[in-house]
């Protein structure tokens, strides 16, 4: 702050940080060595790719997971499979049933409406969630546009109305729904994904939108000509190959140390200290596990349903490469109680279980005997 008063800046009213940034359930550490560096991420997705997960995965006020393995699923339901495939199939349709041109015939059916609003009335929805922070919200809405004009093209059918010399100006109008639906997706996720939008205007040979214009449908003039060249906007990831190639951009690097040099000692790091009534915050209480199971497209999350006297919470834990569900039921481990709730890996998580760890791995914590669920640790 005392350098903008030297400047006579006026100091900001409100600063905005984020919760925070989770690997496998645990802060990131560079003693643990699961730090994942941006220009690693960049290198192996793209920046787009990168840019749209960190904003849609990583909520306003809630802590945020990430791994190199939800990195990759999400780019490939998300980015490959809904956006990128949509445009490539319309753009295919297109210079295959009309030489690349567009053209609204106007011979329109009741399915079309469902997909004019949605993607007309994707903007309002988008700007009031964007003003109110909700990033990761209003990027959701503009997939919903994308993935609306997806399931359009299984319920018209192109490829059926193709085989009929009748149905060209249903065919054409199908076409041109489905790339007006894309533009105005694109327009709205352009300040997200700028170098993505910019492909794809050039690819349809238009011009980027303006707010008012991105509420409007049928703007694209008859004629127009899109690419017979069609870049891939994202490809399919293979997680093998995704994993082999981080292994080689994070493999440490050896270097030669200078002959005579002393060997540097160890670092102990130590947290700062505390006093007793800032650790008396913290609930400790004795819960018994109840039910658990592995957490869907997580090869390193657990989901606990644990009993800890007041009620059974759902619980997080990134511990799957040291535990198995079925050996933790049962088991009565150490709980942090009053934990502000977070989504891990798409699950509430209302709680933390304490484990211990060493150069073996992690061992749970428990009371020694058994003894009543929700009982206090002091």
């Amino acid at each position: 702050p005392i350098f903008l008063m030297s400047l006579d800046i006026p100091l900001p009213k409100t600063v905005f940080g984020h919760p925070w940034l989770l690997q496998d359930g645990g802060k990131m550490s560079k003693s643990k060595g699961n730090v994942i560096y941006a220009d690693d991420l960049v290198s192996v997705y793209g920046v787009d790719a990168v840019r749209y997960f960190l904003l849609s995965q990583m909520p306003y006020d809630n802590d945020g997971v990430i791994n190199w393995d939800i990195v990759t699923d999400t780019v490939n339901s998300d980015l490959a499979n809904v956006y990128g495939n949509l445009v490539s199939r319309t753009i295919a349709m297109t210079n295959k049933y009309f030489g690349g041109v567009l053209k609204n015939e106007k011979v329109n059916e009741p399915v079309d409406e469902e997909l004019i609003s949605v993607a007309t009335g994707a903007y309002k929805k988008v700007a009031a969630l964007t003003d109110g922070y909700r990033v990761a919200d209003a990027l959701a809405e503009v997939m919903n546009v994308f993935r609306r004009a997806n399931k359009y093209i299984d319920e018209t059918t192109p490829w059926i109305l193709a085989k009929d010399e009748a149905k060209k100006g249903r065919l054409a109008t199908v076409l041109y729904n489905l790339s007006e639906a894309i533009l105005i997706g694109t327009g709205l996720i352009a300040s997200f994904l700028p170098a993505t939008a910019e492909k794809v205007y050039k690819e349809f040979g238009v011009k980027e939108r303006t707010a008012d214009e991105l509420q409007k449908f049928g703007l694209i003039p008859d004629g127009t000509k899109v690419t017979d060249a069609p870049e891939i906007l994202f490809a399919r990831l293979d997680p093998k190959a995704i994993m082999e190639k981080v292994a080689e951009i994070t493999k440490p690097k050896t270097e030669e140390k200078p002959k005579n040099e002393e060997p540097k000692k160890e670092v102990v790091n130590m947290k700062p200290e505390i006093t007793i009534d800032e650790f008396d915050k913290i609930e400790l209480k004795i819960g018994k596990i109840l039910t658990a199971e592995k957490v869907e497209k997580s090869k390193k999350l657990l989901h606990f349903s644990v009993d800890t006297g007041d009620r059974v919470r759902s619980i997080v834990s990134g511990v799957a490469k040291f535990f198995t569900p079925e050996e933790m039921v049962g088991k009565e481990v150490v709980v942090v109680t009053n934990l502000k709730p977070a989504t891990l890996g798409g699950v509430l998580s209302e709680g933390m279980i304490l484990f211990g760890e060493d150069e073996n791995g992690l061992v749970t914590v428990n009371p020694g005997r058994e003894t009543t669920p929700g009982s206090t640790v002091c």
